[in-house]
């Protein structure tokens, strides 16, 4: 048995045989809860209520709770810019692009000027978006200055943007932020951009697996980059110079230099070829390692793959021969150089300078050093000291000097 007062249901929790007398139920109303007095008699039967019984206005105190969520919600405290930034701030808001629009100006200015006293970089982005209502051409206008003003908040700002919904991210947004953090070699922001990036259904292709292969190269991490590589075959689709360079530079680096020696291979058979840093990173591998035979299989596949070989490719062939103790292929591999007319850099003639040293063939060093002089080389700091060092063992130094002040007087006479 139950009375409805004042909008409350009452139950009974006591019963006892009285007069037949009608109680009353009291109401006193208190800013939203009521009191109900303590005893109702109906008919025959007296209903007792607890001394007090307080119901709350359960409305009431969630409204109260909602705004007080929202009030105590933090917030960045957007800041005018004034007379209190500093110079070099103040400085770097001079140089902002003059097309730049207001919203995105506003934006650059607050990111030049940030604290963390402010707020974080989330608030103040939530910030911008809600009053700036900005749309992804403004969004890239921002990223791509602070990209150009090589920013230390760049990444952050651009992986924020991807949760915004009015940035409208796509793969080549993540792959970007990916390979920024590659460049930093912060594998595990990368990581995670990349995995955020599957989570929101983004389907991995071919240029975001490169640049993971290419970031775990860095990191020396070469099961990762080959896992990743072996992911990239199964997309079904020809790979490109890059995703083979990339893996290659990994097996450079690992110091698995056939296995990168056959990729090159296959990239011929495919009629694709690497880039010229490619074929360097191998070949100077080769050449520190003394594999004059490796070296020279590549430096073969590079005038194969239609890049012409310069001063550096040749020093590095010649390296090979030299640390092979092979000195009369050093000596043919200069000669060729000139043949085909590669200026010859002071590495490459130091190498040469280094065989006939080794062979004590002074003579043939001295005509040599002639002949570039009148062709207008002039030796460097590191094959200068070498022949100093030289004619110091052999006790002829001023005996050559003399040699070679006379027989650049001649040629002159004879130009």
């Amino acid at each position: 048995m139950g009375f409805v007062a004042s909008g409350v249901l009452c139950c009974s929790t006591q019963t006892s045989i009285r007069s037949n007398t009608i109680g009353r139920i009291n109401q006193y109303p208190s800013k939203g809860v009521f009191f109900l007095q303590k005893v109702t008699s109906f008919e025959n039967r007296e209903l007792g209520f607890k001394p007090l019984l307080a119901v709350s206005n359960v409305a009431v105190n969630q409204k109260s709770s909602a705004e007080n969520q929202v009030n105590d919600k933090p917030r960045y405290r957007w800041v005018k810019i004034g007379s209190d930034v500093t110079e070099e701030q103040q400085r770097a808001i001079l140089k902002l692009p003059p097309k730049m629009i207001n919203r995105c100006k506003a934006l650059m200015q607050q990111i030049i000027c940030y604290s963390p006293e402010k707020g974080s970089v989330s608030l103040l982005l939530e910030a911008w978006v809600k009053s700036m209502k900005p749309d992804r051409a403004d969004w890239l206008a921002v990223l791509k200055e602070l990209d150009r003003l090589n920013h230390p908040m760049y990444l952050e700002v651009a992986e924020l943007s991807l949760l915004a919904e009015s940035f409208e991210a796509n793969i080549r947004d993540y792959t970007k932020i990916i390979h920024g953090y590659a460049k930093q070699n912060r594998l595990k922001e990368a990581e995670s951009v990349f995995l955020s990036m599957k989570s929101r259904g983004f389907t991995c292709d071919q240029v975001t697996l490169t640049a993971l292969v290419h970031m775990y190269s860095k990191a020396s991490n070469l099961k990762l980059a080959e896992d990743t590589f072996e992911e990239m075959r199964l997309l079904g689709v020809p790979l490109d110079k890059r995703s083979f360079g990339s893996i290659i530079m990994a097996y450079v680096r690992a110091g698995k230099l056939g296995q990168g020696e056959a990729l090159l291979k296959e990239m011929e058979e495919q009629e694709t070829y690497a880039g010229p840093e490619v074929y360097k990173a191998l070949l100077r591998a080769y050449s520190m390692s003394g594999d004059s035979k490796g070296a020279q299989r590549v430096f073969d596949t590079i005038q194969l793959a239609g890049v012409i070989p310069d001063a550096t490719i040749c020093g590095l062939l010649m390296n090979a021969y030299i640390m092979a103790g092979q000195l009369s292929e050093t000596c043919i591999a200069f000669e060729n150089m000139r043949r085909v007319g590669i200026k010859p850099n002071d590495k490459c003639i130091t190498l040469l300078l280094t065989a006939y040293e080794t062979e004590n063939k002074l003579s043939k060093a001295l005509d040599v050093l002639m002949d570039l002089e009148r062709d207008g080389i002039v030796l460097g700091r590191e094959a200068s000291e070498l022949l100093a060092r030289w004619f110091k063992r052999l006790g002829v130094v001023g005996e050559v000097e003399l040699v070679l002040r006379d027989y650049a007087s001649n040629c002159t006479l004879l130009n």
